[in-house]
């Protein structure tokens, strides 16, 4: 069973397609949604799905991060594995599916599976160029080979939370669980997966300070004990 955990944060927008399309999934699955503090409709939005479908729903009393959100999904989870699927629709839920495939080939192993958006993604901006550098900043420091560091599909088995000590509150808790992952010995594979990214203007939240916070992640967990 794989637990998808739903970070939101105003996102009344796209919040009903989202949970629809992934709560289609056609496999077994606990979908835990963590509100993190939505000052839109979005919180009563959920009230209303919940009523009618099988979520979890866990509504934070302050808008505190997107780490702190997962971190909080983390503690309620009981699948065999985990991912994080935002509520944006950025990423095409139904590609877990493709994930899923990937990890159960390498059940043998210690393996996560990220689903890189560079593998196939055509568009150059800055926000390409940022997870770009991030990306070869994580090659350089942990001697890997990824193409999409930042990615939010990171489909990781449930007993590596045994071994990570996650803290971040804010987007840095992507570099931070790659960062301990690798030096956990997990190898992680890659499958390229599509990518709808929005702008700014469209409630896009990461920004230029969430780019140092990571490099500032990574070079904290490179040298960290």
């Amino acid at each position: 069973m794989i637990s998808i955990i739903v970070p939101v944060y105003n996102e009344e927008k796209t919040i009903i397609q989202s949970l629809a399309r992934i709560l289609a999934l056609p496999f077994e699955k606990e979908v835990i949604v963590v509100d993190d503090g939505s000052k839109d409709r979005t919180r009563e939005v959920l009230d209303g799905l919940s009523a009618q479908h099988n979520f979890k729903l866990i509504l934070q009393p302050a808008n505190q991060g997107k780490g702190a959100a997962v971190r909080r999904g983390l503690e309620e989870i009981s699948g065999d594995c985990f991912i994080v699927c935002d509520a944006d629709l950025e990423y095409d839920p139904a590609e877990i599916s493709t994930l899923w495939e990937r990890l159960s080939l390498d059940s043998d192993r210690e393996v996560a599976v990220y689903g890189s958006r560079f593998l196939n993604y055509k568009g150059r901006n800055l926000s390409y160029l940022a997870n770009r550098f991030l990306t070869w900043l994580t090659n350089q420091l942990f001697s890997t080979k990824l193409t999409d560091m930042e990615t939010c599909f990171k489909l990781v088995p449930s007993s590596a939370l045994a071994k990570l000590k996650l803290e971040s509150r804010g987007f840095e808790i992507e570099p931070e669980m790659t960062a301990q992952l690798i030096k956990n010995g997990y190898i992680i594979e890659e499958c390229p997966i599509s990518y709808n990214p929005r702008g700014y203007g469209q409630g896009k939240k990461i920004g230029f300070s969430d780019g140092v916070k990571a490099i500032i992640t990574l070079f904290r967990q490179k040298f960290k004990k």
